[in-house]
């Protein structure tokens, strides 16, 4: 292993706002730009092959490959969190056997996924109720996305790792890349080679692929204990037991998540494809907000999981209050321009007035309550970094999952309308948002555990 030790660290003594902000903005643009490409492919889609292709590779179908896919990487989590605590208490060879561990769990996971999203596909598609007419397309795309699956897990994971130890400029100098890359091919095969759905999965995966080699690059240049040595790439028991002691709970919370979105898709699929395709077009209008959710979140875990492992509490928690202020603030932001121009963003991906009208429904409906959701997500991610990601598990999954799934069973049957679907949303996340709040508030969440030396 490198002899070269851990350089002076500005997470654990610099300005709190400065180095949120500053580890923030680049997983906030790296996060756009993987919007960017996620919503290049429904624009280029929508716009050359119509409403029917649109709700074939969103909706639905995206739904279903995070099933698969969130829970490998909410695993995968856990070494992120196990990285960024030794590499915050300066523990070098722990931080590369940790490194190393999480890239075997990639290297597994990502085989596993391939095998089983690509035979789950149809299975998955039919039990949602997708609408005939877009099942071919959405099978095909499907199976094309998870075939390259283990490259989408072993990215993520790489990603991780930088983002772990505090880097987040080069995870986004990745992901700007292979979004040009992706816009580039889409344009290609979607346009000149005309392959519909499938050019738009062939774009995805190579975009991720190139990502993936700037990822393996980059961590093979280092000269400390984070550089990449392929030999070193297995799984170390020590870290095999707490990364799945941190991650599975994490995993486990994203699947049941997905599931209950799947529920909520199947009730959208029973409206037609109109609706799914306004569904769709929405959850690309809807990556806005939770980009920047996701980054607020991804850098309070950092933060507060180096802040933690280096036993600096005090500022682990004015680092969640001010992150409070940056998560809020953009909220309110996203949310205002979602509701002003809700009908002028959803004619970038179709023209049809019907889908357009089911969309800014959709929006008025769910929009004004983001808010709410900045809550759980800096909370979440500040009792993830400490290691406790079981009570936060067990938090989502009754607020969300199970509260959700009361809420779809009951009702819809008294009152049989999208809005009656789509309520759920807003209700079980600000039933989320108070238990977090309770628990942050009055629970030992900084309480050193077991097994963390």
């Amino acid at each position: 292993m490198p002899a070269n030790t851990i350089r002076d660290n500005g997470i654990i003594e610099g300005v709190i706002w400065k180095q949120i902000l500053k580890f923030f903005f680049p997983i906030l643009l790296g996060t756009l730009f993987q919007t960017l490409y996620n919503t290049a492919d429904a624009i280029i889609v929508g716009n050359l092959l119509g409403k029917e292709a649109l709700a074939a590779v969103g909706g639905g179908t995206s739904t279903a490959i995070n099933l698969v896919i969130g829970f490998f990487t909410g695993l995968a989590s856990g070494a992120t969190v196990i990285i960024s605590q030794y590499y915050g208490a300066g523990k070098e060879d722990k931080v590369h056997k940790a490194i190393h561990n999480a890239c075997a769990i990639g290297l597994w996971g990502g085989i596993l996924i391939s095998v089983v999203g690509f035979f789950a596909s149809e299975p998955l598609l039919r039990l949602t109720k997708t609408p005939q007419d877009i099942m071919g397309m959405a099978s095909s795309y499907m199976h094309i996305y998870f075939a390259g699956g283990f490259i989408v897990v072993m990215y993520n994971i790489g990603a991780g790792i930088f983002r772990a130890f505090g880097d987040s400029r080069r995870p986004l100098i990745f992901l700007i890349a292979g979004c040009i890359m992706n816009i580039v091919m889409d344009l290609l095969l979607v346009g000149a080679f005309r392959l519909g759905v499938e050019g738009a999965a062939y774009a995805t995966v190579l975009s991720q692929l190139l990502s993936l080699v700037l990822v393996i690059i980059w961590l093979r240049r280092r000269n400390d204990c984070c550089k990449l040595i392929f030999k070193d790439i297995k799984f170390d028991s020590l870290m095999l037991r707490r990364t799945l002691m941190i991650g599975f709970p994490s995993g486990l919370q994203s699947m049941l998540y997905t599931i209950s979105n799947l529920m909520i898709v199947t009730g959208i699929n029973s409206f037609g494809t109109d609706t799914v395709a306004a569904w769709a077009a929405y959850g690309k209008l809807d990556s806005l907000f939770w980009m920047i959710c996701g980054s607020i979140g991804v850098a309070v875990t950092t933060f507060v999981g180096q802040n933690y492992g280096a036993d600096r509490i005090d500022r682990a928690r004015k680092g969640v209050r001010t992150s409070f202020t940056i998560g809020l603030s953009a909220s309110f932001t996203i949310e205002a321009l979602m509701l002003l121009f809700s009908k002028y963003a959803y004619r970038l991906f179709v023209t049809d007035a019907a889908v357009i009208s089911i969309g800014v429904r959709i929006i008025n409906l769910i929009v004004p309550f983001y808010f709410t959701y900045i809550f759980v997500e800096i909370l979440a991610g500040a009792i993830r970094a400490t290691g406790k990601t079981l009570v936060s598990t067990m938090f989502t999954v009754f607020c969300i999952v199970v509260m959700r799934t009361l809420w779809l069973l009951v009702i819809p049957r008294f009152y049989s309308s999208l809005e009656a679907v789509l309520l759920c949303y807003p209700v079980t996340w600000i039933i989320c948002a108070a238990a977090f709040i309770l628990y942050y508030k009055f629970g030992n969440v900084y309480r050193h555990t077991k097994g963390e030396a």
